[in-house]
């Protein structure tokens, strides 16, 4: 692709070519010996086991949290859901950080994943508020249902952004191979 086939003002008006080598960067989410550290790793397992264990108890448990909003029944059940729901990200977020310290050498907030990071901290926030208006007697069953609904839309955003980035991670490790 030539410089004169972008698009963008921006990128024409960088006679440096940093904008396009910044774009090469991004698309580069591992490197071979990350990747190697990657495939290696068990927590790289373990990701892989509890992310779609968690996927489906969120299911579970928003069926239970809008049966609860809707009816006005079922809080125990919705609640007990919700705090399984939240032991499950709380393991992730652990075991995602080791992973993440194996892979790139960092707990938190590597490059590679920086924004799926710090939008999992606002997952965390909003289901620890939850737990906090649980065991604190803070609020209403229908404000403590409300956060977890407002927890589960950040988790599916979230989820979003993990799921584009395993699919980026998978598109270069194609395009890597086509190229060797």
């Amino acid at each position: 692709m030539t410089r004169q086939n972008h698009a963008s003002p921006v990128a024409d008006s960088d006679p440096t070519g940093l904008i396009d080598a910044h774009r090469e960067t991004q698309r580069v989410l591992y490197s071979p010996e990350e990747r190697a550290r990657r495939d290696d790793s068990v927590w790289t397992v373990v990701q892989g086991v509890l992310a779609p264990v968690q996927f489906l108890v969120f299911l579970i448990s928003l069926g239970l949290v809008l049966r609860t909003l809707a009816t006005g029944e079922g809080a125990f059940a919705a609640d007990l859901s919700i705090m399984a729901k939240t032991f499950i990200l709380y393991a992730i977020m652990i075991t995602g950080s080791i992973w993440e310290k194996v892979v790139f050498g960092r707990w938190l907030f590597a490059p590679a994943f920086f924004w799926e990071d710090v939008f999992s901290m606002a997952v965390l926030a909003l289901h620890t508020l939850y737990l906090v208006m649980l065991f604190g007697g803070l609020g209403t069953m229908e404000h403590r249902m409300l956060v977890a609904l407002a927890a589960y839309a950040t988790y599916l955003v979230n989820a979003v952004q993990f799921l584009w980035k395993l699919r980026m991670a998978r598109l270069q490790q194609a395009g890597e191979a086509l190229a060797a």
